[in-house]
């Protein structure tokens, strides 16, 4: 998990996004009013997850105005225009991101604080192992947060690695994806990947927003 920087002009967002790729991305071309997906790599550091280098975009753009940030958004070819229609961030408050199931991407605002409850550490991280997994607590991977709404009582629990820096316990916009942990019931059933494709997401265990990145 990263901070970001999120772009504060037009000029600076298009100076860093069409920067030409690496040096083996032979046909991209910095500074041609295309961004490609090897650009959007470069500036992100993500190389393979389509849906955290969009992540990545969203957030990056967050304090441009509306016109500033459509005219970025026009300059992505094809293949950046479809990732960015398939994997684009739903910006929510905490209360609304409880309710939403249909994306896996969302973006937050608030003040993480840690969760020290039991019922909240519970769940285990898949560990592949073969053609089945195994089953590590979920504290020997990450920290377990909540950031609580601005005006109801509605708290949403985040999960960030503890390989990443801490977060900082003030007002941040947090962005990552859902992820289902399994909990204490599944501690002694052999999980292969034809069981975890039968499951449904009420028997997949605990519901976290696994955080990527934050903005200051």
């Amino acid at each position: 998990m990263e901070e970001i920087k999120p772009y504060t002009s037009l000029e600076e967002a298009m100076r860093e996004l069409d920067n030409g790729g690496r040096f083996y991305n032979l046909f991209t071309e910095a500074q041609d009013e295309v961004i490609t997906p090897a650009e959007l790599s470069k500036v992100s550091g993500v190389f393979l997850t389509k849906q955290k280098m969009i992540l990545f975009l969203e957030m990056a753009l967050s304090r441009l105005d509306e016109k500033a940030k459509a005219e970025v958004l026009s300059k992505l070819d094809d293949r950046l225009q479809r990732h960015y229609q398939n994997y684009k961030p739903l910006q929510l408050t905490v209360s609304e991101a409880i309710k939403e199931h249909s994306s896996s991407s969302i973006i937050v605002t608030g003040t993480p604080k840690p969760n020290t409850l039991k019922s909240a550490l519970e769940g285990f991280v898949l560990i592949p192992i073969g053609k089945t997994f195994m089953l590590v607590p979920i504290l020997d991977v990450y920290d377990i947060y909540e950031i609580t709404d601005e005006h109801t009582t509605d708290k949403i629990r985040i999960a960030h690695s503890k390989r990443s820096v801490k977060l900082p316990q003030q007002k941040l916009m947090v962005g990552g994806i859902w992820k289902q942990f399994p909990t204490s019931s599944d501690k002694d059933q052999v999980l292969t990947t034809d069981v975890l494709e039968r499951s449904t997401p009420k028997q997949s265990g605990k519901r976290y927003l696994e955080i990527h990145y934050f903005v200051k």
